[in-house]
């Protein structure tokens, strides 16, 4: 079994897409590690803000099997691709890890954002704090201890989530 861990966001209609990308993944991967939800001002463009978070599971899929299924997932939730990288998103899935893996064949990863994002390192350090990134040779938890926290701003929000 391979060890992944996913981004999720979504500024379009945000509750609603937050708990269906959830239902989604655990209908394909089974029992969830979720971080806390992140609320956030959007990145690279002016738009609504975004939830975030980071979700850890296993899957006995493969690395580009893992792509796909994130792909339809979002897609199935009414994601709209488009030319713009920075754009409002109903719902956005990135495979930040899985397991130890480096490589730029279908993805990258580990995914490049961990190291600039902090609505992708604050969650990651939360589930996965003690990992250690392959590259960097640090745990995601001293990644975050280091992160210059002025850059951008995020706060945790109540949130609850139950599988169906």
């Amino acid at each position: 079994m391979a060890q992944i861990y996913i981004s999720l966001g979504s500024n379009v209609d945000r509750e609603l897409h937050t708990r269906a990308g959830l239902h989604a993944l655990h209908r394909n991967f089974g029992a969830l590690h979720l971080s806390s939800l992140f609320e956030s001002e959007a990145v690279g463009f002016d738009g609504k803000p975004f939830y975030n978070m980071v979700i850890g599971a296993q899957t006995t899929l493969t690395m580009p099997e893992v792509a796909k299924r994130l792909k339809d997932i979002e897609n199935d939730n009414g994601r709209v691709r488009g030319d713009k990288k920075f754009a409002p998103r109903t719902l956005d899935l990135d495979l930040l890890l899985y397991d130890d893996l480096v490589t730029d064949d279908t993805v990258q990863l580990p995914r490049g954002e961990i190291l600039y994002n902090a609505f992708v390192l604050w969650p990651l350090a939360e589930v996965a704090g003690d990992l250690q990134h392959p590259l960097e040779q640090k745990t995601y938890a001293q990644l975050w201890h280091e992160f210059d926290k002025s850059k951008q701003k995020l706060w945790t929000i109540p949130f609850s989530w139950t599988p169906e």
